[in-house]
């Protein structure tokens, strides 16, 4: 039974087990992915899903609970760790360049328990990831909502009631009423882009690179109208004096790193693109690294600005990049032209963020039920996910299911405890893939690779450590959550997986 559990596809065996979108069949029925991107469109691709609620929302939350100015360290912290497990994740990449990511690496060297472990760590990663960027769109449209209404006159905002969270987590770390009703926002974007998903809508490299393209000058052009506005006393204590628990001081600067690794999933997203590279060996270390540079030096650079123009305290919002535009304009005494210009920089970044917002919600929905459909290719999952729509060739009903759950949590809970659980399930599976690394270059050193990992022992071994660390921050706080996740994914996988599983029914 032990062997049966780290049973391990063959290499040669990896493009069967994917994750990778249903496209035009082959020979019984097998799906092939259409070789189409160049090492330019994989950057833009990491950028594209990186640079999302990772900005435009989970950096408030950091810096008013956990890190204050400091947040720029664990930006550092968080960085450091994501480059060493991106190295594993090139090696990994261009050597099976298959659409499965961390999926398929761990199913080709440690074996299906663990595979389904990643898978599951993955599920918890999409899901929850479309609902945490859900809640920050909602944040955003409401902004957008209040700017239009000081602009015309007319009261076109939402009562509070029906635009934030039910429930929150207190600091004890138990479930408490917030006195609303339900997110309807966060439920309405759910739900559009589910349909859509649905319908079969791709998202383009294309139209991918005009939305990057639109969230990176936003961003530029916020850097640099903001740089005239920094008051450096915002700044001291650079890192404040802890307040109990990881409330601030160097507990709080992991916490916040731990937190913000969330702006990072869009790694994994680039990865499972490797079985639509043109020349996969050559470019998708170069998408996941070079995406990886530029994308924390914008976080970095925006952490910095962000505490330096208003108080971190009241960056504690679902749209702090708007909320320190308002704090600008509110307290800084310049002439009208300045205010202009504050005016119209809020409303674009209003709009950069909801379009950016938009498309990492449409990635996640479109890549969870793909997660769904291909554990139930392995026999992992029920049949059912991996049922495509006669028309449409999508996983339809694995579709539908995530949209509902993705609402549901979208509309009932605040920002700050889903990207936690986000960043747990990236945490956990990008130490698999660092660990993975280690196995198969003991276990198959005679395998070409165009990319090898330097120093592999340190390397791999310091990726995991450090993925493991700042999963562990907020694992003491949200750990009744994260096992209770766990639990559940190992008696599906014991009760349906282990038996249904088509390795193990082909093994002898």
């Amino acid at each position: 039974m032990i062997k049966g559990l780290f049973a391990t596809h063959s290499i040669e065996a990896m493009p069967h087990v994917d994750a990778g979108e249903p496209v035009e069949g082959g020979a019984e029925g097998e799906v092939t992915l259409k070789r189409a991107l160049t090492a330019r469109h994989l950057v833009m691709l990491g950028i594209g899903a990186v640079i999302g609620a990772g900005i435009f929302a989970i950096t408030g939350t950091a810096a008013a609970q956990f890190a204050g100015p400091a947040l720029v360290i664990s930006f550092i912290i968080a960085g450091f760790a994501c480059a060493l497990a991106g190295m594993c994740y090139a090696e990994f990449a261009a050597m099976l360049p298959v659409s499965g990511s961390a999926y398929s690496y761990s199913y080709a060297t440690l074996g299906e328990v663990v595979a389904w472990f990643v898978g599951w760590s993955l599920v918890l990663e999409y899901l929850f990831a479309a609902a945490t960027v859900a809640v920050a769109w909602s944040g955003y449209f409401g902004e957008l909502l209040r700017t239009l209404s000081a602009a015309t006159g007319l009261s076109m905002t939402l009562p509070a009631a029906l635009s934030s969270a039910p429930f929150t987590f207190n600091e004890a770390g138990h479930l408490v009423t917030t006195g609303t009703l339900i997110n309807l926002p966060a439920i309405l974007i759910v739900a559009a882009i589910s349909w859509l998903c649905y319908r079969g809508i791709t998202q383009s490299a294309t139209v991918n690179a005009i939305i990057v393209a639109i969230k990176v000058i936003v961003i530029l052009l916020f850097l640099v109208v903001m740089f005239h506005f920094i008051n450096t006393d915002f700044w001291h204590p650079f890192i404040p004096p802890n307040e109990g628990g990881s409330k601030f001081g160097w507990s709080g600067v992991y916490r916040g790193a731990t937190l913000v690794f969330f702006a990072y999933i869009g790694f994994d997203a680039v990865s499972t693109a490797a079985g639509e590279a043109k020349n996969p060996q050559r470019d998708m270390p170069i998408g996941i690294l070079g995406s990886l540079l530029i994308c924390t030096v914008l976080y970095i650079a925006m952490a910095a600005t962000m505490t330096g123009v208003a108080p971190f305290r009241m960056l504690n919002t679902p749209e702090p990049v708007a909320t320190a535009i308002s704090y600008v304009m509110s307290t800084a005494a310049g002439s009208g032209a300045a205010s202009h210009i504050l005016g119209v920089l809020k409303v674009l970044v209003v709009f950069a963020a909801l379009a950016g917002l938009s498309s990492v919600v449409l990635v996640m929905l479109m890549g969870q039920p793909r997660i769904f459909y291909s554990m139930s290719r392995d026999g992992l999952m029920p049949r059912l996910l991996g049922v495509l729509h006669p028309k449409f060739r999508t996983p339809y009903i694995g579709t539908v299911i995530v949209g509902v759950i993705a609402a549901t949590l979208a509309g009932l809970f605040p920002v700050d405890v889903l990207g936690d659980l986000v960043s747990m399930g990236t945490l956990l599976a990008f130490a698999t893939v660092c660990i993975g690394v280690l196995v198969l270059r003991r276990t198959r050193p005679e395998l070409p690779r165009s990319f090898r990992v330097p120093w592999p022992w340190l390397v791999c071994t310091l990726g995991a450590a450090s993925c493991l660390f700042l999963f562990w921050q907020a694992f003491v706080v949200r750990w009744p959550l994260l096992l209770s996740w766990m639990i559940l994914g190992f008696l599906i996988y014991g009760f349906y997986g282990y038996r249904h599983s088509k390795l193990r029914s082909q093994s002898p």
